[in-house]
């Protein structure tokens, strides 16, 4: 296997980005003389993450298509030939022997571009309602790894179910209980890696009523719009608070963290199930197909996380459940112990196995 190369396309978002990079450090660990490297936009998380993980970015022109404006979707289709053309370059400069797709609109260009000359791809699709790449993609490529087995029926024999792959550094998070005691509860607030107005708003609001309750202590992921109107809210209400725009160890917040308040992507979830934590859950409303409230449903069902939906998030509402969980420690480690039970912490090893039998052919 010496001199093998793998590509992976594709981000936009930490939920496409990062389970490629477990992928790629599955790789590494297994046959440390492979080159990994990834292709995306400039404008995706992937410009910021990739190079911090040690890995080269290639750039390509791409832009979404799907949920779009009529002006950004005429300048989507503008610049597809474009994606084709930079994809191309890509695949001709690197030479890989595998090209893995993680989702996004920067993916699709790229698979397109391996399938046409010949290039074994393997797609990872983290929800259970593929997106429009990956549904485009699904017949075309060598094979695709999926999270649950509802979703094998879009790509057919290709498809095997593997879970969702997550960093190692969550698989050892030691549970609450392991950890020493140290002052009020923490608590870990994210809208993934843009950051989420919605919950923003409500910490705002729920910011008085959390210092009137005794206070946590609080880090918070805003994105960039609201990082100071946040700010100022906690500092105003008295409360210990970190907020940053983006938080790049999120393994670590986890593993500090009593209480998770966050979205639901099919990755926040692999990597809550993973380290075992407690959970509040503000599903996206326009997620595709509503996956978010659904991945959100089978953590609730089992005890492992608190449900709230959007339409219903008030800070009052919010500030009572953070308060509930944050004075119960015995309700978080049943929650923790049950978001455990759901995990799959050897996806990434079942995803790399298929991928080192694709090149092995």
């Amino acid at each position: 296997m010496s001199g093998l190369h793998v590509v992976i396309a594709g981000g936009g978002t930490g939920g496409h980005l990062y389970p490629g990079i477990a992928v790629a450090r599955e790789l590494l660990s297994r046959r440390p003389e492979t080159i990994v490297t990834f292709a995306g936009t400039a404008r995706g998380i992937e410009s910021r993450v990739v190079p911090r993980e040690g890995f080269e970015l290639d750039v390509l022109r791409s832009a979404g298509l799907k949920g779009k404006s009529a002006t950004a979707l005429l300048r989507g289709i503008a610049v597809l030939p474009f994606s084709g053309v930079d994809a191309w370059r890509i695949l001709t400069r690197r030479t890989p022997q595998l090209v893995i797709g993680v989702g996004g609109y920067s993916s699709g260009p790229v698979m397109l571009a391996a399938v046409t000359r010949g290039i074994p791809t393997l797609l990872l699709e983290q929800n259970a309602i593929p997106g429009l790449t990956n549904r485009i993609l699904a017949r075309m490529v060598s094979a695709a790894a999926v999270t649950f087995e509802s979703t094998i029926s879009f790509f057919g024999r290709r498809g095997f179910v593997a879970g969702n792959p997550v960093r190692p550094e969550f698989v050892g998070i030691e549970s609450e209980q392991q950890r020493p005691p140290v002052g009020s509860p923490r608590v870990l607030i994210f809208g993934g890696s843009q950051g989420a107005h919605a919950i923003n708003m409500a910490m705002v609001e729920a910011a008085p009523r959390l210092a009137a309750d005794g206070g946590v202590d609080i880090t918070h992921q805003t994105g960039e719009r609201d990082l100071e109107m946040v700010r100022r809210a906690y500092l105003d209400a008295g409360l210990a608070a970190r907020v940053e725009p983006f938080l790049f160890a999120m393994d670590r917040e986890m593993k500090s963290a009593d209480v998770v308040v966050c979205r639901a992507g099919a990755t926040t979830i692999a990597e809550l199930t993973a380290a075992g934590r407690a959970a509040i859950l503000i599903p996206l409303p326009t997620a595709a197909d509503d996956h978010q409230r659904k991945n959100a449903e089978v953590l609730a069902t089992v005890g492992a996380a608190d449900l709230i939906e959007q339409r219903n998030l008030t800070g009052a509402l919010l500030a009572g459940r953070i308060v509930t969980l944050a004075r119960d420690p015995a309700r978080r480690a049943e929650m923790a112990a049950a978001a455990r039970r759901l995990a799959r912490p050897d996806a990434a090893q079942v995803i790399v196995d298929r991928a080192l039998a694709l090149v092995a052919r």
